[in-house]
């Protein structure tokens, strides 16, 4: 199209030419300047049809959970309405299911031929989308100046078998939210959160004393177990606080690690003393912690979003930390992120994706969201001193947990596995077994789904 247009420019200069020269009456003085103020215009829009995309009609469909939950449906539709601004020719169509549907949702869809141009993921959803053959290389979606703008170990985290499939808009380790009002009613220090396990438990001690004032439990720490796949992650990201990998680097099942049994007996004897509420996805820690029924637990950092949904005067009790250091572990994490993921549907639509990805993914668009909305840190290097990174109390608390934040091996039925690592967790707390017994059962279990 664009070759086109350029022939049909040159042909009209051509002619305008022409016709200047061998008119009798014309002058050649006027039918030059014809002629300049038509190419100039032809420069113009030709600028313009650049800028937003081919100038051919596309309607871009997104797959995004989020545009149903509240408190993030306004920076969706703002983004919409923006980039449909600056690219008139693309209209984006929301493709919408709850969080834990919009998955199978998008690789259901495909599998009857209608297939999504873009996916708004969590990062442990990308082994799924590529082998299900819907993610497509980055390198094949975005400008390289852009892909190359993101910090190595963060690329590496998004890539299976070495190819980056991700394109994050921010990641977040786990981060040990606390209420400092708690913290004060026990007699301890709210400017000073316990920095090993050691010291969260001596601290729980009196944190699980204390009631609210309609009498209400108050629970010591949470760390989710329920079986949803992001757990399965969060399980992973206790076991790294003591130095514990289920699973290495090469795909190698390595649930014998002293250090990982270590991080499950931990989880047992929180359960044991009653300091964690049973079976609890994030959203159940968030509404207690936002209650004042809860006096630590583990998050990503967008996940204060969902606290202070539930309750606004949660920004004035809240404060974050690094991760807990466990045994002869140093508080290691292990990486999350909302990113996103294309998917091939011809040129038009790829380039139509790479112009969405690279308008969200921006200061301009971003910083609002990080400072109002979910708190994250920003992914890229040209985003590293952004005025919501800068004055966030949620994010100052990470302190340098990003740079000990380890990533997730990535393999096709990560998703399963990660719900076999919940099953093992609800094994050891509210099913009762001792952790060697599990963990023989656990091994078992996710042998088939092992790469």
């Amino acid at each position: 199209m664009k070759k086109r247009r350029l022939a049909a420019l040159a042909l009209a200069c051509v002619m305008a030419l022409t016709t200047g020269c061998s008119s009798g009456g014309g002058s050649t003085a006027g039918s030059a300047a014809d002629t300049e103020a038509k190419t100039e215009a032809g420069a113009k829009e030709e600028a313009k049809t650049t800028e937003a995309g081919s100038g051919e009609k596309v309607t871009l469909k997104i797959a995004n959970y989020a545009v149903l939950e509240k408190g993030y449906d306004e920076f969706w539709s703002s983004v919409k309405a923006g980039y449909e601004e600056k690219y008139p020719n693309v209209t984006i169509e929301w493709v919408t299911a709850p969080y834990g549907e919009i998955l199978n949702q998008v690789i259901n869809m495909a599998g009857g031929g209608d297939r999504v141009d873009c996916i708004f993921s969590e990062m442990i959803w990308l082994p799924a989308l590529v082998d299900s053959g819907l993610a497509m290389p980055m390198k094949d979606v975005l400008d390289e100046s852009f892909l190359n703008d993101y910090y190595a170990n963060i690329l590496e985290a998004h890539s299976i078998d070495g190819e980056v499939y991700g394109a994050p808009l921010y990641v977040s380790p786990s981060l040990l939210f606390y209420n400092k009002e708690l913290f004060k009613k026990a007699g301890l220090d709210p400017e000073q959160p316990p920095k090993t396990y050691d010291e969260m438990l001596t601290m729980a001690e009196k944190l699980s004393t204390l009631t609210t004032d309609d009498g209400n439990k108050v629970y010591a720490f949470g760390q989710p177990t329920a079986s949803v796949i992001v757990i399965g992650s969060s399980i992973q990201a206790f076991a790294a606080n003591f130095g514990g990998k289920v699973i290495d680097d090469n795909g190698k099942l390595t649930a014998d690690d002293p250090a990982f049994k270590e991080s499950l007996e931990m989880l047992k004897l929180l359960d044991q003393k009653g300091y964690n509420p049973q079976n609890a996805k994030p959203k159940d820690l968030r509404n207690l912690f936002a209650l004042g029924q809860l006096a630590m637990y583990y998050d990503n950092s967008w996940g204060f979003n969902g606290a202070k949904s539930i309750n606004p005067d949660v920004v004035n009790f809240a404060a974050a930390a690094e991760p807990l250091k466990g045994g002869n572990g140093d508080g290691a994490s292990t990486l999350q992120s909302h990113c996103f993921a294309a998917v091939d549907n011809g040129p038009e639509h790829v380039e139509a994706v790479k112009n969405f990805i690279q308008y969200v993914i921006t200061p301009e668009v971003l910083n609002d969201y990080i400072a109002n909305i979910a708190p994250a840190l920003p992914a890229k290097n040209s985003m590293k001193d952004m005025e919501a990174v800068k004055n966030s109390p949620i994010l100052n608390g990470a302190g340098d947990s990003v740079e000990k934040a380890e990533p997730v091996y990535m393999f096709p039925t990560l998703s399963e596995f990660n719900l076999e690592l919940c099953a093992l967790s609800q094994a050891v707390t509210v099913g009762g077994e001792d952790v060697d017994t599990a963990i023989e059962g656990f091994k078992t279990a996710v042998q088939p789904l092992l790469p």
